[in-house]
């Protein structure tokens, strides 16, 4: 019997061998975390910030916490800031946390600790993922209305409703555009608010996190991440029934995923390795 192989099959063969970066389990912490959605690394005080929502995602319960951790999973402060109803997506700038809750932007002294301002949406469903520009514009994706606003000159308004914006969740703001997760990655450009699709068939993003290199490394809530080269989308990590993949983070001096498993009551941490 011959063995023939195309030369397509063996272009594929290369390029998958080339592509083979992996997930490795370093460490998960579940001592108290309830529901947690999103994690965030902050540079500054070298720590991890997890939004917990203690409950229903859309339910204003007064149940929802923010916890601190260190990078090697143990918990500082369970109950860092409490006060919010079901917090999700976060972003940090110039020493604020910035946290969506339901149809609200809860602003978060990290200094003190404290709530010090809350910007409401007053058509928002379900307020989603967080990101902060680096002139400190902050966007919010409302995946259940398909929306995405703006946090600009001490307003929250809405940013666009373009069609193309189905169900956004995962945000990423970096070098003058915006990247909107939905089940596809979008480009935008947030002054023209021009859209364009730059990765297809990513099935629903929840956490977008973008790489040096360029790539993204994103997550399906419902247990899957991904990494992307050029357009083509890398299965990394598959717990799909037994752990969900929520808002991921990206520590990139550590290589390092923080993966919240929502009703796995726990943060994973994971090793990207090349």
């Amino acid at each position: 019997m011959k063995l023939r192989i195309s030369f397509l099959a063996v272009v594929l063969i290369l390029t998958n061998a080339a592509f083979a970066q992996s997930l490795s389990k370093l460490w998960s912490t579940s001592d108290g975390l309830k529901t947690p959605e999103s994690a965030l690394f902050d540079a500054t005080t070298n720590n991890i910030y997890v939004a917990n929502i203690d409950g229903q995602a859309s339910e204003k319960d007064g149940n929802g916490f923010i916890s601190v951790l260190n990078t090697d999973g143990k918990i500082k402060t369970l109950k860092w800031v409490t006060g919010l109803n079901a917090p999700k997506g976060q972003a940090i700038h110039k020493g604020n946390l910035y946290v969506a809750d339901i149809d609200e932007l809860v602003v978060i002294s990290i200094k003190d600790a404290k709530i010090t301002k809350r910007y409401k949406a007053e058509k928002a469903i379900f307020l989603n993922d967080v990101t902060a520009s680096e002139e400190g514009i902050v966007y919010v994706s409302d995946t259940r209305d398909n929306k995405v606003y703006v946090l600009e000159n001490d307003k929250l308004e809405l940013w666009s409703a373009d069609p193309l914006i189905k169900s956004p969740n995962g945000l990423w703001a970096e070098k003058g555009k915006l990247y909107i997760g939905t089940g596809q990655i979008l480009e935008a450009n947030p002054k023209t608010k021009e859209l364009k699709a730059i990765v297809n068939d990513c099935g629903g993003i929840d956490g977008l996190e973008k790489l040096s290199d360029g790539n993204f490394i994103y997550s399906n809530w419902k247990g899957l991440i991904f990494i992307t080269k050029g357009t083509q989308s890398i299965k990394l990590l598959d717990t799909v029934d037994k752990l969900n993949t929520a808002d991921i983070d990206f520590i990139p001096g550590k290589n390092l995923v923080l993966v919240p498993t929502f009703l796995g009551n726990s943060l994973d941490a994971y090793q990207l390795k090349p």
